[in-house]
């Protein structure tokens, strides 16, 4: 296994692929360099010596500046690295992408076809609040419905998603709050939603109803709390009703173009832009040909990687949504008085990432290379197959939620630091590093960090392939198999 590794022929910093230490000598393009100190794995190298000012190349990008003299085999970090990032900047379009073949298609999965032409990779229960008052009444009605369902294999799952919202909002926050809701409810993993309201909240049911435009009356049902008398009775009653339309469901040869995939990292590390991300990217690319779609989120982490993406917008009109979606999440920051490019947290910090730079750039290695055909704001569901952005923060359940809410039925979650974090529809985890990946077998479900011991990249997306499709076709991943599902709704406004 290698030592080290440099990403970009043009980078003047390489990446410890192991823990190295003081007085190893490193030898790169017949230059051969002697460490400093010590250098944990994920972190940088410099490769030559860098003056204060010198631009940081990891990936072939600037990833920042120097702030103070460091030799030739020094560590670089956030201590004598700085962001090059300002505050909102002016864009150009110049189109660079390439489209991609579409010589996959024809490739299929067992899913549930819905009334509408969706596709489901699960057939599950959903119990949704309209309002926060109402979550101990939907978590016991999930607990009594789920014993019911016990010997029911018809049922993958029964799952109430409780939240703190849908009452004292007011704008757009409380509009947000609505959409999510209303895009869990018509999300086709669910094979029947019952949704429970109490009654006096902002979030009405009658209004919520309307919102849901021609769903299915058979398998979505509503319930007011404060107008039945016993309302665990009442809510078992029409569990049941949906229950015995669910238990008609069976599983059909569907084509991948169904299928919505959401691109999410998490815990970041020095490996996530050198194994996982690539991994998902190359995926992604795979999945378009294959006529499939994929979500890229987090803008936050974009800046800094936006213009390469920019790039990649199939028209003007992409390219105008894309520059509102960065620049809007920047006035965000602005209102609320917060430094734009506060970022990386630290665990990505203690995993070798120093600058919002290096961390987009290796975030949106999850986008692969494909033209990128729309851009969606928050709580708006895909209209067009290929790769989309959405509008969200980098907050993990805030993101995961907003992605299966645009329609996503599977999420593919890279992470180098871990995290048993699970939102409403799978969510595959996959390791950045071997090491976390044996670490944590109840968390993680796929190893990308066999590439850093030779394994071709073109062979470990063939395995990757294999997994997410059986996974389309029934088998449970970890954050399933315990139990771990919630979601997280953006709040942004005054609470009254």
């Amino acid at each position: 296994m290698h030592r080290f590794i440099r990403i970009n022929s043009g980078d003047n910093v390489l990446v410890a692929i192991a823990d190295l230490k003081k007085g190893e000598a490193l030898v790169v393009a017949d230059k051969e360099i002697v460490l400093k100190e010590d250098i944990p794995s994920g972190h940088k190298i410099a490769l030559y010596a860098l003056s204060p000012g010198d631009q940081v190349i990891k990936y072939g990008y600037p990833i920042g500046h120097v702030v103070k003299r460091v030799f030739s085999g020094e560590w670089v970090n956030e201590h004598n690295l700085h962001t090059n990032l300002g505050e909102i900047l002016q864009y150009s379009y110049n189109p660079q992408y390439i489209e991609k073949s579409t010589a996959k298609e024809g490739l299929t999965f067992q899913g549930y076809l819905r009334k509408n032409g969706d596709a489901g990779i699960r057939n599950e229960i959903w119990i949704v609040p309209t309002v926060g008052c109402v979550n101990g009444i939907v978590n016991r009605l999930a607990e009594k419905l789920r014993t019911e369902c016990r010997n029911t294999p018809e049922v993958d799952a029964v799952v109430a998603f409780p939240h703190n919202y849908g009452c004292s909002q007011l704008g757009d926050d409380h509009d947000n709050t609505r959409r999510i809701l209303r895009n869990i409810v018509l999300h086709p993993n669910a094979g029947g939603v019952l949704v429970v309201g109490l009654g006096c909240e902002n979030n009405q049911l009658e209004s919520f109803r309307e919102m849901l435009g021609d769903y299915d009356k058979e398998r979505i049902c509503f319930m007011e709390t404060q107008k039945v008398e016993d309302e665990i009775e009442a809510g078992m009653q029409l569990l049941r009703k949906i229950k015995d339309k669910v238990l008609e469901d069976r599983r059909v040869e569907l084509p991948l173009e169904k299928i919505r995939i959401g691109l999410k990292c998490g815990g970041s590390d020095g490996f996530s832009g050198i194994t996982a991300n690539p991994l998902i990217g190359r995926f992604s690319d795979f999945w378009i040909a294959a006529g499939g779609t994929t979500v890229l989120t987090e803008v936050p982490e974009m800046f800094g990687a936006e213009k390469i993406l920019m790039d990649r917008c199939n028209s003007k009109v992409v390219f105008e949504k894309m520059v509102a979606l960065i620049n809007d999440f920047k006035h965000y920051f602005q209102r609320n008085d917060q430094p734009i490019y506060e970022n990386p947290s630290p665990g990505n910090k203690a995993g070798g990432i120093s600058t919002l730079e290096e961390k987009s750039l290796g975030c949106t290695q999850k986008s692969g290379s494909s033209p990128i055909v729309d851009v969606l704001t928050y709580g708006e569901r895909i209209q067009k197959n290929g790769l989309n952005l959405l509008s969200a923060p980098g907050n993990d359940m805030v993101a995961c939620t907003a992605l299966a809410a645009s329609g996503c039925q599977v999420i593919l979650f890279s992470t180098g630091r871990g995290t048993p974090l699970g939102a409403f529809v799978p969510t595959i985890k996959i390791a950045t590093n071997t090491d976390l990946f044996h670490h944590k077998p109840l968390w993680i479900d796929f190893d990308s960090g066999s590439s850093l011991a030779g394994e071709s990249m073109e062979k470990l997306c063939d395995q990757f392939v294999s997994y997410v499709i059986s996974v389309l076709n029934g088998t449970y991943v970890n954050n399933e198999k315990n139990g771990y599902r919630d979601i997280g709704i953006f709040k942004s406004g005054v609470t009254l």
